[in-house]
């Protein structure tokens, strides 16, 4: 792989650190790139780029590797940010990672790396690539508490062809052991959490900034007020804390958790109870398809799917496709199904895409 260049994705945190060693120790001819996606309101306080950098160069310096920073913060605005404004505006809960993944970093990224000749680029993501009968597959790491599949279900037979997933066969402690064993300055870093242009500030406070707000009533299904909200779009579908609802109603005391949104009436509609019935869903329509093989599945054969991260994968079958849009129906309800967000089909361990939930 000497003659090969790789262009590494280096956030600053260990798993791109590594990725970067690996490749370098495959013989690749390795550069890291530190991509900069968001200025606004870019302070030590809320927000860890700048020592994000910092880490990148010290780890670049211990490889002896070249390190290039580039600033991507108005393709991310144009591509990710504005979707995020007016899916929350709408009512629902997005995902900005996944486009984030599918426009910026195997997209914006990708497209600059092959302007400077390289023939990949590479990634800390918990994923692999396989190919297969002519096709490029998505694979999930081996690592199942650390797969990132899902983030990555948008991803084309273009961008999986260029990309590298260096770490995707291990976990994340031989990860850290690798990275302490090199003296790497990362090597205990703390994962980043949470959605990358927010950082740790207040999430309310972060979209005060951006979107008007109007407070209103909280009822339940029967129409009853029993609280106010402070405004729909800070809600999600299966929120329970910050919902300011004090005391029982009717005997029961069981927590309340948001089971739907009437935009129209500016109303939040909250049930009583984990297992209420409002919040399993027995099926979901998704739009906005993209399938990784630019196969879609067959319709009634039996997958997986996963409607958030951190969820088990569930039995499901797929049918009704139609004007860019699915069902899919599920073996046993899902929690919480949330609309913005998206579902991910999966065979086995093949990511094969997914869309986004409309309802």
């Amino acid at each position: 792989m000497k003659n090969k260049h790789v262009i590494v994705g280096m956030s600053g945190g260990v798993d791109s650190s590594v990725s970067a060693y690996l490749l370098k120790q495959q013989g690749y001819n390795v550069t890291g790139l530190f991509m900069k996606n968001w200025e606004d309101d870019d302070t030590d306080e809320y927000c860890s780029s700048r020592q994000d950098l910092l880490d990148a160069v010290s780890v670049a310096d211990i490889l002896d590797i070249p390190l290039e920073a580039v600033n991507f913060s108005a393709e991310y605005k144009d591509r990710v940010f504005s979707n995020f404004l007016n899916e929350y505006q709408s009512g629902r809960t997005p995902n900005p990672d996944v486009l984030c993944n599918a426009e910026i970093k195997f997209k914006s990224f990708l497209d600059h790396a092959h302007k400077l000749g390289a023939d990949f680029i590479a990634t800390g993501h918990y994923a692999q690539v396989n190919e297969f009968n002519g096709k490029f597959q998505l694979l999930k790491g081996e690592d199942g508490t650390k797969d990132q599949s899902y983030f990555l279900y948008r991803l084309n037979q273009r961008q999986l062809a260029s990309t590298l997933f260096p770490i995707g066969h291990l976990y994340k402690r031989e990860v850290r052991n690798i990275a302490k064993d090199l003296g790497l300055p990362n090597s205990a870093k703390k994962d980043s959490t949470g959605i990358c242009f927010i950082g740790e500030r207040p999430f309310r406070e972060f979209l005060n900034r951006y979107l008007p707000h109007e407070p209103g009533d909280i009822q339940t299904f029967e129409g009853k007020v029993v609280g106010k909200h402070v405004g729909l779009m800070f809600y999600t579908i299966g929120q329970r804390q910050g919902l300011g609802i004090g005391g029982t109603r009717d005997g029961n005391d069981e927590p309340w958790f948001v089971c739907g949104k009437n935009l129209a009436d500016n109303v939040l509609i909250v049930v009583q109870g984990h297992d209420h019935p409002s919040l399993l869903q027995p099926s979901l329509k998704a739009a906005d398809l993209t399938w990784v093989a630019d196969e879609r599945p067959h319709c009634n054969w039996v997958y997986a799917a996963k409607t958030r991260y951190r969820q088990k994968d569930a039995p499901c079958t797929i049918a009704n496709f139609n004007n860019g849009e699915c069902q899919v129906d599920f073996a046993q309800a899902q929690w919480a199904v949330t609309p913005g967000q998206s579902v991910v089909v999966y065979e086995s361990k093949v990511c094969l895409g997914g869309g986004i939930i409309v309802e």
